[in-house]
Parts: structure tokens; sequence; C-alpha cells
């Protein structure tokens, strides 16, 4: 038997008036999505407990069984196993992502957020920035006096970690639920952890922002890296090991530290594809194929998608549509081809982890849908895999938590 889990980051949205009143989900040509669909079981679940504001921690932790209730302690350890750091007692880990704030003479506290990628800033030129921010004497200085390490991840996502962190009342943002917001009430307070954050982040700026990367990032029409953001803090997280709670072995494939992170502290592997970005133009081909390889020597394979998130974020509608419909054609459609033609029966279990909103390009709570299919069952939907269909069938998981039992058991 092989089991396929599919995670489409973000996929599942509002109705969009631009769309005509359709969700991106209900726009998009997805015919081998739907196929899965409408021959299979369609429902609806949560992945984001409503104790937590809607995030994609909480939602994969969810969908790989582990209860965010019991196990989340902050993102930024997740995403620092991804890259092998294990953290101490006392030990602080959060996200430091390459920001782009808006450019002219207005102080630093009144500049807005303008993108929390950098404008989706390429691999090599985000860790060049971060290489040269690092041993820059003013922002060295400050790092050692605070025991902060910088540690440079995957394009625009690098991490952080602080020593002997007392992290009680501190108040960090994500920066891609406050685009287009002026920054003064979003920089990092509620303790002097956040206070000497803040000094960094405000030493990271005076740094980057005449960076001469960055003036030629202006120079053709790109967005600069002129300041760096820290988020998603938590203290060592520990998770259920996933061969003891499920009986099955397997591997992730994912481009995003965050879903990597979660892999590894489960016992699972999470092979590195080339080119695999997290954005539209990741390795599409390589994860693919990556999957079906996976499936022909495991049980169990999980193939993430980080696009249609991505685009929203970006205000890219058309582009999450794209994403949306390549991980149909490129993804699903070949993937499933594959497993027809394998000589074993096998089950796909594909759902978006939670809500990215057009509407203000953040994420949402609140039901998402999900496709259970089983090659052997004859049990049908008859619907697309859409948001309102989803909900219409009845069928409703009150907790993503037991999605991963429905695939393997039934």
């Amino acid at each position: 038997m092989k089991y396929l889990l599919v995670i489409g980051y973000g996929m599942a949205d509002d109705p969009v008036p631009a769309l005509g009143g359709k969700t991106p989900l209900e726009a998009a040509q997805k015919p081998h999505i739907d196929a899965l669909a409408e021959r299979g079981i369609l429902g609806s679940t949560v992945n984001c407990p409503p104790e937590f504001e809607p995030g994609s921690a909480t939602a994969i932790l969810s969908i790989f069984g582990a209860d965010p209730l019991q196990v989340y302690h902050g993102r930024g350890p997740l995403e620092a196993a991804a890259q092998g750091i294990r953290l101490e007692d006392g030990d602080m880990a959060c996200r430091c992502n390459m920001v782009c704030l808006e450019d002219g003479e207005k102080p630093y506290e009144e500049r807005k957020i303008l993108s929390h990628s950098a404008g989706s800033i390429e691999g090599d030129v985000s860790d060049r920035l971060v290489t040269d921010l690092w041993a820059s004497p003013e922002f060295a200085a400050l790092a050692k006096k605070y025991e902060i390490s910088i540690y440079p991840g995957s394009s625009f996502r690098h991490f952080a970690v602080k020593k002997h962190a007392d992290i009680g009342g501190i108040r960090l943002v994500p920066p891609h639920d406050h685009l287009g917001e002026a920054i003064r009430p979003l920089l990092p307070s509620g303790c002097r952890a956040a206070e000497e954050l803040d000094e960094l982040q405000r030493a990271a700026f005076r740094f980057l922002n005449h960076h001469p990367l960055n003036e030629q990032r202006r120079a053709h029409g790109k967005m600069p890296a002129n300041a760096v953001w820290f988020w998603a803090e938590g203290t060592a997280a520990l998770l259920p090991d996933f061969a003891r709670k499920y009986g099955r072995t397997g591997e992730v494939v994912s481009a995003v530290p965050l879903v990597q992170g979660i892999a590894k502290l489960s016992g699972l592997t999470a092979p590195i594809v080339p080119g695999a970005t997290g954005e539209i133009d990741t390795n599409w081909a390589g994860k693919r194929d990556k999957t079906i390889e996976i499936l022909s020597r495991c049980e169990f394979a999980a193939l993430h998608i980080e696009a249609p998130d991505e685009c929203t974020h970006n205000g890219d509608t058309a582009g999450k549509i794209q994403a949306i419909e390549w991980l149909d054609s490129r993804e699903t459609a070949p993937i499933v081809d594959w497993l027809d033609t394998c000589g074993e029966p096998y089950r796909v279990l594909l759902l978006s982890d939670h809500k990215t909103l057009t509407a203000n390009r953040a994420h949402g709570g609140g039901p998402v849908p999900f496709i259970l299919y089983d090659s052997r069952e004859k049990e049908r939907s008859g619907l697309a895999y859409t948001e309102a269909n989803g909900l219409k069938t009845g069928v409703f998981v009150p907790k993503g938590t037991a999605l991963l039992d429905m695939l393997f058991h039934g």
C-alpha cells in the first residue's frame, strides 16, 4: 500500500471580487485534482486551532498529527531544526527575514513593509547580504553582546538563535500579515530580549539600506532587501515520533524550512531538491520526480508546495491560480499516473493547510477543503475540489490532527 500526502500551502481563500466572486480554487483549471475529489471523499477540516492566530506552523503540525496545543512553543525552533540547529534549554530561535521597507526620507519607524521577502529575493543575493551584515562592525558587536547568532537559510528565510533568552511577554509580529503598514507599532516589544532584537533590526537597516547589492537591485527595478525582521520566536520543541505513532516511514519533499524541520523533529527524512525555492519558479519537475522516487521505495511520501501562499502574499492573484494549476498538471497528475501503474493500491490525502487571503494578503483561519482518495474504494463525492464543496458534503473533521489516521487507516 502506498500513501501520498499533498499540501498546497495557502490554496484555500475567500471569494475574490476581481474573479467574479470565485475563489482561486474555483477559478483554476485543475481537472486531475477535481477528479480525485469527485471519485473520493471530499470534506473540510480545521488545521489551525482557534486558540492560535492562523499560521503555517500550527497548520502543518496538525496535518502531521502533532497537536499544537500540546507541542507548539513557537515556529523558530521548528525551522531551525531543518538547518540542523538544536536548541539547548534557555535558547530562543526565531526567523530573520530579509524584507523590503519603503524608500524615501522617512524615519525608520514610519516606513512601511513593502515585501516580507524582499521581492522574493534570490537565494545567493540574500546569503551575500546576510553574510556581509554579520561581518559589519556595528551589527557584529551587538550580536556578540546580546549572544545572538545568525544562520543563513533559504532565500529570504534566515534564522537567529539567542542564548539564555527570557522571552516572557515578547511580541514579534509576522511581516507577511502587515504588508503596507508602517512599522512603528510592529517593532519588537514586551521584554528586554525584544529591545535587543529591535536594536539589531535598526543596525541592520543602517547597514543594508545603501549596500551596493541593494543599490544594484534598485537600479534594475527590483526591491531592495534593506532590512531584517525578527519573528516566529520559540523555545525547544519535542514532537511525537511519526513511525511510532503511525507505524509508517517515509520522506517529505518541501522547500520550506518549517516543513523540513517538523519532518525531521518527527523522525522523517526531508531531502533537499536542487532548485526548489518555495516560489512559483520552484523546480516543479524535481519535486515531482523526488516524490515518485520516494514512493518507489517507501510507503509514505509527502509533497508540499509553497507557491500559492507566496503568490498571495505578493498580491499576485494570477500567479496563485497558475500555481494551483501547476500543482494539478505538473505534480498531481504525473504522480497519480505513476501510482496507477505501480501495481499497488494507494491512498491520497490532498488539502490546503490554511487559507491565505487575497483580500489582505494575510493568513486566514476556518475550515479548508480536503480530499481523501482510495484507489480501491467506490465512494464518490461527485464534486470538484473547492472550499464551498468541501463544506457542502457534510464530511467535517474538526481537528486536522485526525487526517493522517484517516489516510493510513481509513
